[in-house]
């Protein structure tokens, strides 16, 4: 017979065998296990006696007087485990391993020896999970319903099983954990518990800044006792790295050389890098040891940043001039980083709360930027484009980065007022003061750029602003345009060198020429709004200048140059909690010392773009007679004799023609009718002149 008529199957059995042996609809469903012709009638359920004779097993295993028990027991215990495990009680562990070494034979003293470690994991009346007494083989691989009905318990898995641990636990982790278990036990951001998460976020912050503080000092203190032996070691360890060769500073000829070979290797790049930072950080120490001069070292330090970050030498080097050696660096490194992704909420529209609230709804996680703004929101992560959710679309927010909220708090605009913007596109700063404003008043926005004055039109009309005026003029015209403003936002254009993270293209494509007439523009633009303001208005009179730069030619210098060119105005404080203070020296330039309340903003300390922010309050002019006498008082030498004050008058009859005649030129030049001229005054004027 072949292989394949010996597999063959068989015939069909009839319908009607079949329709007999059909299995009952009762047993249709999860098939359970047939139990054995022993065990076909289960005992009651005893759970208090079977806990009793545990807690009198368990007691003999401790005193090592362990004796077999009889079969019948043994198998009633091991029927009853899953019963006595559903109540809590952790006494069947023990009873499946005597049941389990009973029925296979097992000696006493391997029974002795096993059952003496059980104890650990016996527990009374915990109800807690046992994951060690899982992992443990108490039985033999016949008795497949146990490990079911381990993987079927419902206890309670602990929180902390999952949590990771810390890799450099801190002095702030006592702190931070029992932060993060509220976070847990409290669930995810509502719109209830969002005002009390945000406090405990600022509370848990102020005592990390404070840790961090404390750990810092204390690491100075201990740098200051031992930090000479420490750097030593790191520098012989940093030496055996690179092929066992002390660091030798090269030679500009020997950096011409690499220059044309194609340039250094990056990881020879940024051994230099710290080499000279270490250095130039304890020269007194190190730098004459060296033998080469500082500026040497400088010079290698800049070279080496220029190539390994990209710069020209020209920006890195006037970059580096703004920091201390190791804070330069910090300053390079942060802007190769993006900077976290802000909103502005639109009150006009919404609250921050149920803006929130809608978009944490939405799968997007966020939180508030800090308590210097009630606007602002930090955007980590969105499963949902945040720039095209309906709620941006609706006008509810507006994407704007954390530094372009500062300009307008400290310009800080009230309700009712006339307020000018010279720089307004794309229209964040317009938007956010016509919020302030409540829409009352007016908001002039000009951009001098006319196609940018669409992204301006239609953010404006999407967030709801009704007090905006749309206008493009060149800002120096603004005077002659129109003036009597209360408030002049100027956020002026710049180099952009604290946007560096966002625009790249800074680095190479900015030479000096361009800071040259940048700052040229911008000292132009800041006199003609400080002379667009009304020093008359009650509620006003001030002016903010803003840059995206960090540099002092843009920043401090304008300032000084405006606070020397009109003498009515005086800088006041930004009211900004936070910041760093202007410069009022700065390679060899001195500046007004009020200067110092203007602030700074850089991306390494803050975590937001460079920026600088300067108020000014314009006051009423004074008599220029008044300030040339106060000058030539002050120009007097003690041993010369006063003379006698002449009084001066002016002739009226005499100066009428000129009067008229600049009055003329005026109105002409503003397109107005021009009055014919008096033949006799002109006449008069001639013989005048001509005298």
């Amino acid at each position: 017979m072949g292989r394949r008529a010996k597999n063959k199957q068989g015939d069909p059995t009839p319908i009607e065998s079949r329709e007999n042996t059909k299995p009952s609809q009762k047993k249709l469903g999860k098939r359970k296990a047939e139990p054995e012709a022993d065990e076909s009638k289960r005992p009651a359920k005893k759970v208090k006696e079977v806990a009793g004779d545990s807690k009198k097993s368990k007691k003999s295993v401790n005193g090592k007087k362990v004796a077999k028990k009889s079969t019948k027991e043994d198998l009633k215990k091991a029927t009853s485990w899953d019963e006595e495990d559903a109540d809590g009680s952790g006494d069947g562990w023990e009873d499946v391993a005597e049941n389990a070494d009973l029925l296979e034979g097992s000696d006493d003293e391997a029974f002795e020896g096993f059952t003496g470690d059980l104890d650990e994991f016996d527990v009374e009346g915990d109800d807690s999970p046992r994951p060690p007494a899982q992992e443990l083989d108490l039985g033999s691989d016949d008795e497949d319903e146990e490990p079911i009905q381990l993987t079927k318990s419902k206890s309670k898995k602990s929180k902390q099983a999952d949590r990771p641990l810390k890799i450099i636990p801190t002095g702030s982790d006592a702190s931070s954990d029992s932060d993060e278990d509220e976070d847990d036990e409290d669930g995810p951001t509502t719109l209830a518990n969002m005002e009390a998460r945000s406090r405990a976020l600022d509370a848990r912050a102020l005592r990390e800044a404070e840790l961090d503080a404390e750990e810092l000092q204390a690491a100075e203190e201990a740098g200051e006792e031992d930090g000479e032996f420490d750097e030593v070691e790191d520098m012989e360890d940093e030496e055996m790295e690179v092929d066992g060769e002390e660091f030798v500073l090269p030679t500009a000829e020997e950096r011409e050389k690499e220059k044309h070979a194609g340039g250094p290797d990056v990881h020879l790049v940024q051994r230099r890098m710290r080499e000279c930072v270490r250095v130039l950080g304890h020269w007194k120490r190190l730098g004459e040891k060296s033998g080469r001069s500082r500026s040497e070292y400088i010079d290698q330090l800049v070279s080496d940043i220029a190539n390994y970050y990209g710069y020209n030498d020209f920006l890195a080097e006037k970059l580096f001039q703004l920091f201390p050696v190791a804070e330069a660096i910090e300053f390079f490194e942060a802007n190769e980083i993006s900077r976290p992704v802000t909103i502005r909420t639109n009150t006009l529209r919404t609250r921050r709360r149920d803006l929130a609230q809608a978009l944490i709804n939405r799968g997007v996680n966020l939180e508030p930027i800090g308590k210097w703004t009630n606007v602002g929101l930090q955007v980590f992560e969105s499963s949902v484009p945040i720039g095209a959710t309906p709620e941006y679309l609706a006008g509810h927010y507006m994407l704007q980065a954390a530094s372009s909220f500062l300009p307008v708090i400290a310009l800080s605009p009230q309700p009712n007022e006339r307020v000018l913007d010279m720089a307004s596109a794309p229209g964040g700063k317009t938007t956010h003061m016509a919020a302030l404003m409540q829409n009352t008043g007016v908001v002039f926005a000009n951009d001098a750029n006319k196609a940018r004055t669409k992204s301006l039109t239609a953010n404006v009309h999407r967030l709801g602003c009704k007090n905006v005026v749309v206008c493009s003029y060149d800002g120096r015209e603004f005077p002659k345009v129109m003036g009597g403003f209360d408030r002049v936002l100027l956020d002026a254009p710049c180099s952009g060198t604290g946007v560096i993270s966002k625009d790249s293209s800074v680095k190479i494509n900015k030479s000096e020429r361009d800071f040259t007439l940048l700052s040229h523009l911008q000292k132009q633009l800041i006199l003609c709004a400080i002379d667009s303001v009304n020093p008359q208005s009650k509620t006003g009179g001030y002016i903010v200048y803003s840059t995206c730069s960090v540099t002092v030619d843009e920043n401090e210098a304008v300032v000084d140059y405006a606070l020397r060119k009109r003498p009515n105005v005086t800088l006041v404080d930004t009211g900004l909690e936070f910041g760093r203070e202007g410069y009022t020296r700065y390679r060899g330039k001195v500046f007004d010392d009020s200067v110092k309340l203007t602030r700074r903003f850089y991306p390494h300390v803050h975590n937001m773009d460079g920026f600088y922010v300067a108020k000014f309050k314009v006051e009423r002019r004074t008599k220029a007679m008044k300030k040339d006498a106060s000058e030539d008082k002050a120009q007097e030498q003690p041993g010369e004799v006063e003379e006698a004050p002449v009084d001066v008058k002016f002739d009226e009859t005499e100066d009428k023609p000129y009067l008229d005649e600049a009055k003329r030129r005026r109105m002409k030049a503003k397109g107005l009718r021009v009055p014919p001229r008096n033949p006799v005054a002109s006449a008069a004027a001639t013989v005048k002149a001509s005298a």
